[in-house]
């Protein structure tokens, strides 16, 4: 038997209520249920899982991960958005939240990296449907260049993968 697919995550934060109340205004996240210390959420609610995100509350006081500076650890969750529209309009979201860290062309899609109110780091992104999909559409990191994007693929392509 194999893995079919991420059923949900579950992360350690600062606030889960400060966190859930971030994902909640910036991302659209729903609370399916809360429980002193912890929030978990639904990015929509039609979705087959009981809850995506589990938010659990460590307290003001902790520290940083240390993860990626010379420690194991996740770098990053990646939230996949259906059309570059959503996209968009989710950077400007994130800017205006001061929440924007990057943005890179992967080739095979768009990402917008981003942290949340602990500076735990996550990704939005809209993957290239694969019918579109170039030879040269090869697996890289270069800025995003939003008008020729949005001028070879349009605002409202669905980028979810057909295989």
């Amino acid at each position: 038997m194999a893995v079919t697919r991420l059923n949900h995550a579950v992360l350690y934060v600062r606030d889960a209520e400060r966190t859930a109340s971030f994902l909640e205004t910036n991302l659209g996240f729903a609370r399916k249920a809360t429980f002193p210390g912890a929030v978990f959420m639904k990015v929509s609610e039609d979705g087959p899982n009981d809850h995506d995100l589990g938010l659990f509350s460590v307290g003001e006081g902790a520290t940083a991960s240390p993860a990626g500076k010379g420690a194991v650890g996740m770098y990053h969750l990646a939230w996949e958005v259906p059309t570059l529209q959503e996209l968009a309009e989710l950077r400007q979201r994130m800017l205006d939240a001061g929440a924007l860290v990057g943005e890179s062309d992967h080739g095979a899609s768009k990402s917008l990296y981003c942290q949340d109110p602990d500076g735990l780091e996550f990704e939005l992104m809209w993957a290239v449907p694969d019918e579109l999909m170039r030879p040269n559409d090869t697996t890289m990191t270069a800025p995003i260049s939003w008008n020729e994007t949005i001028e070879r693929f349009g605002l409202e392509t669905s980028g979810r993968r057909t295989s």
